[in-house]
């Protein structure tokens, strides 16, 4: 009886806290997806725009049986990491994007680098500590961005978890050559999606959809295709197609995953969730004549320029369709490299690859939880991952991209 009395008085606290509730808590640490943990009356919460061993003041915008969500209306004691955001709409009522910018760069990297470590404990059950390593300047360098409209044709972004438009006329992590403000100062259709991409050789695309709608957007002022220029090689990049944000970013990670993989001529490679061919297009001339590399991607949009960009390499070989189901029909691989999107690969492509026996893989990750995740079905199947760096390539965001090596310790 006693026992059902505390049940029922901690689930009460729990149920009493409401949206527009505000009170003052203590940050314990940072979390996975950019929010911090705070507790009041038991209860646990979500918090944004926070440091962890700030007091701060905050006020509840969401509620849930296991969790709630809340935001910083006012900082008590500040974190000596806490800086002025550069960019003015950086703030609880603003855009939704950088929710980092009140957060020295350092320990944006530090925070990081706690994220991936709480991920591989808890779901790899694995202790590991990687540095977050530095890219470029933490402004002006997104190459594209995703934006929409108001009713009225403002341009901006969306608030945090708000399908809310907050106009927005500057952009500071937007490349400056991309020239935002002059498409802010514009007068938009109402209710739009804009997709905006700027190329290596400097040509701006702009696509334009209505956002009430699922049907893609369609190119309606620059190239449809982009050039892009990695290493020395040229790759055609559609519109519609994926290509890394960060200007730097594929120059860094095809550094890093030629390292890893150790590509040796002859060699067969898989490049799984390959797009255009970033991957690929620097394995060529490790391989040789003898190699072969086999890209496997879903878009079409995507295979098509991979098409384009290797239509006279004899060494490469496109498949589109689904990884987990394209993949059984492979029977062997020396290297395999993913890039896969932020769910991950999962058990079924892990479970494939394994089958292939390769002597090593490269698994490039955007989301910590689903490496840890499925670095785990990797030790299952006899490979483990014997190293990993992570790079920031999302400054002012709580997003980081990881690079891991597994290689076969044992027969499965």
């Amino acid at each position: 009886m006693t026992s059902n009395g505390a049940d029922q008085s901690k689930s009460a606290e729990r149920v009493a806290l409401a949206v527009g509730d505000r009170f003052a808590v203590t940050i314990e640490k940072v979390a996975h997806g950019g929010h911090f943990i705070a507790r009041h009356l038991g209860a646990v919460i979500f918090v944004r725009h926070a440091i962890p061993g700030e007091e701060v003041e905050i006020e509840i915008t969401g509620t849930g049986s296991s969790f709630n969500r809340a935001d910083v209306v006012r900082v008590v004691k500040p974190s000596t990491d806490r800086v002025s955001a550069p960019c003015q709409f950086a703030h609880r009522a603003g855009c939704g994007g950088c929710d980092f910018q009140h957060i020295s760069l350092e320990r944006q990297r530090s925070l990081k680098e706690e994220v991936i470590t709480e991920q591989f404990s808890r779901i790899a059950k694995r202790e590991i500590h990687v540095s977050v390593e530095e890219v470029g300047p933490p402004l002006g360098y997104r190459t594209r961005f995703n934006a929409v409209t108001t009713r009225s044709g403002d341009l901006g972004f969306k608030q945090a978890r708000s399908n809310k438009v907050v106009p927005v006329s500057d952009c500071r992590i937007l490349q400056p050559e991309i020239g935002y403000q002059e498409l802010s100062a514009r007068k938009w259709k109402g209710d739009l999606r804009v997709e905006v991409s700027l190329s290596t050789t400097g040509d701006r695309t702009i696509a334009t959809g209505y956002t009430r709608d699922e049907t893609p957007v369609r190119t309606s002022e620059g190239p449809d295709v982009g050039q892009y220029s990695i290493n020395g090689s040229n790759l055609e990049v559609s519109q519609r197609s994926f290509w890394q944000s960060h200007k730097l970013a594929p120059a860094v990670l095809t550094q890093v995953v030629k390292e890893f993989a150790d590509v040796k001529v002859g060699d067969q490679l898989l490049d799984l969730y390959g797009g255009v061919g970033l991957f690929t297009s620097q394995f060529l001339d490790l391989i040789g004549e003898s190699g072969r590399v086999d890209l496997v991607e879903g878009s079409k949009s995507a295979t098509a320029d991979a098409l384009r960009n290797f239509a006279n390499s004899k060494s490469v070989k496109v498949h589109t369709g689904d990884v987990a189901k394209l993949l059984p029909r492979f029977t062997r691989a020396d290297v395999i490299v993913l890039d896969p999107p932020r769910e991950g690969a999962g058990r079924e492509v892990v479970m494939a690859m394994a089958q292939l026996k390769p002597r090593s893989i490269v698994y490039v990750a955007c989301d910590p939880a689903a490496l840890a995740r499925d670095t785990t079905y990797l030790s299952e199947v006899g490979f483990e991952a014997t190293k990993i760096r992570a790079f920031d390539l999302f400054p002012m965001t709580h997003h980081i991209e990881t690079v891991a090596l597994f290689t076969r310790v044992k027969v499965s």
